[in-house]
């Protein structure tokens, strides 16, 4: 939990116990920001309900304004690590109630802001945890702008906005690109495979460059679905972070199918694939191509 000391001439309130983190940091032209390791916050979207905000409470920096649920990271912590476990702090937002979709950081060089936007994927109620929230509410995104707002959610509020209507995803054809990559595949399609589903799994959970996706923000975590064939088809999958696809005859065929489905929801949908016919096929469903090199870069 995160208690802001009192800037000067501010009143004396509870403290909790303390981190490392939890400190000002001054720039050489005064301003102050709270997080010695930077800050991080949630903004939670709920396709019913709309955005989490906080309304602080009077005595904080830039009080009565609304805002996010975050706070000053740990020392070592994730910006994604600290941004849930701020909002579960501060707001009772279950880590496991929300998948991340985007981050965006604000880095001046002395401090850093870390906005993580994650999918409600089941329903809660927010519940005030701290002295640091007047009120928790869910806000349509239409309304967001007739609050008073923090300066520097004010400030980052419409990039945001404007990124909320992308939604990645990912198909990988996996018998492309492992063949792309010359660790004996040949020898053993399964183990191979398996070894490449390991290291796209670790990119799903870290998440993808913005820069390599062509789109804004700073790192996105897109859903990502793997498409199995032959003997490949015998590979233990991850326990978690891919949607792995087990095809019943031409993979390629099964990825057309992944392809068409994703984007119903998705946009952009990303093919990663070097086969031609295959680029044709699902070019025309809408989705982009990626090759198997681009992937392959991700991954390293």
């Amino acid at each position: 939990m995160t208690i802001e000391p009192p800037a000067p001439g501010e009143p004396r309130r509870p403290h909790g116990p303390r981190d490392p983190g939890d400190a000002w940091v001054i720039a050489p032209t005064g301003e102050k920001y709270w997080g010695r390791f930077g800050a991080a916050g949630l903004l939670a979207l709920d396709a019913e309900r709309g955005v989490l905000l906080q309304h602080r409470v009077s005595w904080s920096h830039f009080g009565d304004t609304w805002a996010l649920p975050g706070g000053a990271r740990h020392e070592g912590e994730s910006a994604r690590g600290g941004a849930l476990r701020e909002s579960g702090e501060e707001a009772g937002v279950p880590a496991d109630a929300v998948r991340a979709r985007f981050e965006s950081v604000l880095d001046l060089g002395i401090w850093s802001y870390s906005t993580l936007v994650a999918d409600v994927t089941t329903p809660f109620e927010p519940v005030i945890s701290d002295p640091e929230s007047v009120a928790l509410e869910w806000v349509a995104l239409d309304r967001v702008d007739d609050l008073p707002l923090h300066p520097g959610f004010a400030a980052s509020w419409p990039a945001l906005r404007a990124a909320l209507d992308m939604r990645p995803a990912i198909v990988v054809d996996v018998a492309n690109v492992m063949g792309s990559i010359p660790d004996g595949w040949w020898k053993d399609r399964a183990g191979a495979a398996e070894r490449l589903l390991t290291r796209v799994a670790a990119l799903a959970e870290r998440g993808v460059d913005a820069e390599a996706l062509g789109l804004p923000a700073t790192r996105w975590f897109p859903r990502v679905a793997a498409v199995l064939e032959g003997q490949a088809r015998s590979a233990d999958t991850p326990a978690s972070g891919l949607d792995v696809r087990m095809a019943a005859g031409e993979g390629d065929d099964e990825i057309v199918a992944v392809a068409r489905d994703l984007v119903a929801a998705h946009d952009p949908v990303i093919v990663v694939t070097s086969d031609r016919g295959l680029t044709a096929r699902v070019e025309e469903l809408g989705a982009s191509v990626r090759g198997a090199r681009w992937l392959v870069e991700q991954l390293d």
